[in-house]
């Protein structure tokens, strides 16, 4: 019976995280993420009851536990303690240039706002625009959480390697991916039954640019606070201003149509936007 030496395979963790940064952090943040969302429905999974919405919502607190714990832990591991402190400057306050702000903070409420209006006047009043300003409160904990991994690890690595724009669609993609486990009690028409690929498509496209926007604002503030911030205002106008009630189907089309908008906005991004073209991983 051999002996495992908790050193080694520290030494061993820590060699592959410095070898192989990005898959280790994706490879640990899928695991802890989807397993502690699996872990909160497991009753319902071995009675056979369906998941109920709280329960269903109830996931998303602890998988964003996933992307924060794996982006300070593989910091430590690859940059030692001098990179956790890097890690914390950037989440404080910093002077950043206005129109970061200005971006940061009005392009997801008035593009949402600008297109359930129109929808409202072209087809129906079931796009009325909800003002529910409580849910600001949900993007708080998944934007501060989450970025601290995809914009505060996961991003300069791959940036480091593939090129901030091909990094930021990489990134956009997966993000949206990491969702998967609670897509479908996003929203206010939970479940979505038939129309869950659609919504679940139409998520991840929104997504996907959303994180170009994002890691644009990244590439030149260099702050992650200002991702934490974007991240928040993305969900909260989400969640603040999207219809209720509305029908799977109706909820589905909306989502889609805000995925072509944000990509239309990342598309000029890629375009024209300046993005540096290298940067140091321990800057």
């Amino acid at each position: 019976m051999s002996n495992v030496n908790p050193c080694q395979n520290s030494m061993n963790l820590k060699s592959l995280a410095t070898q192989k940064p990005i898959i280790t952090y994706f490879v640990l943040t899928f695991f802890l993420s989807w397993m502690g969302a699996l872990i909160v429905i497991v009753p319902r999974l071995i009675t056979g009851h369906p998941i109920s919405k709280f329960e269903g919502i109830l996931m998303f607190p602890v998988m964003i536990l996933g992307p924060a714990f794996s982006g300070m832990w593989l910091t430590y591991l690859t940059e030692g303690k001098g990179g956790l402190r890097t890690l914390m400057k950037k989440m404080s306050l910093a002077r950043v240039r206005l129109k970061w702000y200005i971006v940061t903070l009005l392009l997801p409420p008035l593009l949402i706002l600008f297109l359930l209006s129109i929808l409202k006047v072209a087809f129906s009043n079931s796009f009325t625009p909800n003002f529910f300003f409580l849910g600001f409160l949900f993007g708080i904990p998944a934007g501060f959480l989450e970025e601290i991994g995809w914009s505060g690890f996961a991003y300069p690595h791959l940036s480091a390697r593939y090129g901030f724009k091909r990094a930021s669609i990489i990134l956009g993609f997966i993000w949206g991916m990491w969702h998967l486990p609670v897509i479908d009690f996003l929203g206010a028409a939970s479940p979505h039954g038939v129309y869950w690929p659609f919504f679940a498509l139409s998520f991840c496209i929104a997504m996907a640019a959303m994180r170009i926007i994002i890691s644009w604002i990244f590439s030149n503030s260099g702050s992650v606070l200002m991702t934490q911030l974007a991240h928040a205002v993305s969900t909260g106008s989400l969640v603040i201003f999207g219809p209720s009630p509305i029908s799977p189907e109706n909820e589905a089309i909306w989502y889609f149509l805000y995925g072509i908008m944000l990509w239309m906005v990342a598309s000029l991004i890629l375009r024209l936007g300046n993005f540096p073209k290298t940067q140091n991983v321990d800057s």
